[in-house]
């Protein structure tokens, strides 16, 4: 994968927790940039862990399903934009906190990185190197929590729904993408 498309991918993943940070940055009082750059580190540090974590379960099961890889990625991928953009039209909204302890991190980050897991997946069954994207993931995913964060504490949320559904919309063309390109080389 380009620099360009695990960018892209790293947008899309970073999409959840830019608007939990937004919504927490809102929320948190007293505010302090020790809570940004918390936030940031749990949630780019989850982001970055559970792609690997998936990989390393996918490649035990990717050898059976190779033929299958580019359709399951796109699947996984598709099924998690879906399921981004529909909690951001009609789901309760979540990740909202008002202290920022490390229990409340560590959930919120878990729970923003579920679907790193399910594209480390896919990497396995794509036969994808995973380090380049790790990395990328994680700094972006960093700097968008912190940023966020900050945004929230200055603007709060007018704008935590249209984030998700563009992360949403970045990770169904990303699975569109894969499709294509396997399908136009069959």
């Amino acid at each position: 994968m380009s620099f360009f498309t695990n960018f892209l991918l790293a947008l899309g993943l970073a999409m959840d927790a830019f608007a939990v940070s937004i919504s927490s940055g809102s929320t948190v009082r007293p505010f302090r940039l020790n809570d940004a750059l918390k936030m940031a580190a749990f949630f780019g540090g989850f982001q970055a862990l559970m792609p690997v974590m998936g990989w390393l379960g996918g490649s035990v099961v990717s050898t059976f399903l190779s033929a299958y890889a580019p359709w399951i990625a796109f699947a996984l991928l598709a099924f998690i934009g879906g399921k981004m953009i529909y909690e951001a039209l009609y789901g309760d909204p979540d990740g909202k906190v008002s202290s920022l302890s490390y229990s409340v991190l560590f959930l919120l980050a878990v729970a923003t990185s579920i679907d790193a897991l399910a594209v480390g997946i896919s990497f396995a069954f794509l036969n994808t190197p995973i380090l380049e994207p790790v990395i990328i993931i994680g700094c972006v995913t960093f700097f968008m929590s912190f940023f966020g964060a900050i945004l929230g504490h200055r603007v709060g949320h007018f704008f935590e729904s249209e984030v998700e559904i563009l992360g949403g919309l970045i990770l169904i063309g990303l699975g569109v993408k894969i499709l294509a390109e396997h399908l136009l080389w069959i």
